[in-house]
């Protein structure tokens, strides 16, 4: 599965792609594993200075793979490979800028939320269907989509599975520029190229302002992650992830 995420190391900026066209690039553990592994190897490979995280094909991320999701009572113990990977985007010393180049489901929109700068190609969407799947808000995305976005919106989003279009997106402040398709990547990687010739400790000196209050998003986060686990064992996910195998929609019971 890691073979699923493609690293490229060129011009000061790391490039990680999620890989996985043929299911949509779904996240799975080990994915994440790689992924985590390769920001946190960033923070202090001075080689880098900025890191591009893009999607492979027409999708940025379906978000986690939920049949690698359901046997993950199955693993090993320790702090899940997920875990590591929001952790890791939240306390990044570089600048992180994604390139979403289509839809961004589940974490592939609450990963923006740590993200420092987000571009969205005009194919791009953006939905958190956590409480159709069972599931809760996730990467303290309960606390700073409110933030972001205002707590109607993120209400909408969180709640009623509201999908933002790109230019949605770009009013409510969860994007910074919609570009052509064609013309995403490029974008990300001429401001990716404009903070690695920048001067290198004034970018983490500022970096690290701009995010000095990641203790209060941690908690939230960890508080979120404990019912989140929990969930995941819950009949309502149970059900969720059947429907979803049988390509039908879930039945919740009181």
């Amino acid at each position: 599965m890691t073979d699923h995420i493609k690293l490229d190391l060129s011009d000061r900026i790391l490039t990680i792609t999620i890989a996985r066209p043929e299911r949509k690039n779904a996240l799975t553990q080990a994915m994440y594993g790689k992924m985590a592994d390769a920001i946190v190897d960033a923070n202090t490979n001075k080689a880098v200075r900025a890191i591009v995280i893009t999607g492979e094909g027409d999708m940025f991320t379906a978000g986690n793979d939920l049949s690698d999701f359901a046997s993950i009572e199955e693993r090993e113990t320790g702090t899940p490979p997920v875990t590591r990977f929001l952790n890791a985007i939240r306390d990044a010393y570089k600048p992180i800028i994604a390139a979403v180049n289509g839809p961004a489901i589940g974490v592939g929109l609450t990963m923006l939320l740590h993200c420092d700068i987000s571009f969205a190609a005009q194919s791009a969407n953006f939905r958190a269907p956590f409480t159709q799947l069972g599931l809760v808000p996730e990467a303290g995305s309960s606390l700073l989509l409110p933030r972001i976005v205002g707590r109607s919106m993120a209400n909408e989003v969180l709640l009623a599975g509201r999908i933002l279009t790109a230019d949605e997106a770009l009013a409510c402040g969860l994007v910074s520029r919609v570009q052509r398709d064609e013309e995403l990547l490029g974008a990300a990687m001429a401001t990716a190229q404009k903070i690695a010739a920048s001067a290198p400790t004034a970018i983490l000196k500022s970096k690290a302002l701009i995010n000095s209050r990641t203790a209060e998003i941690a908690d939230q986060m960890r508080a979120e992650g404990e019912i989140f686990a929990a969930q995941l064992q819950s009949p309502e996910f149970a059900e969720a992830a059947a429907a979803f195998a049988q390509k039908r929609a879930p039945v919740f019971e009181d």
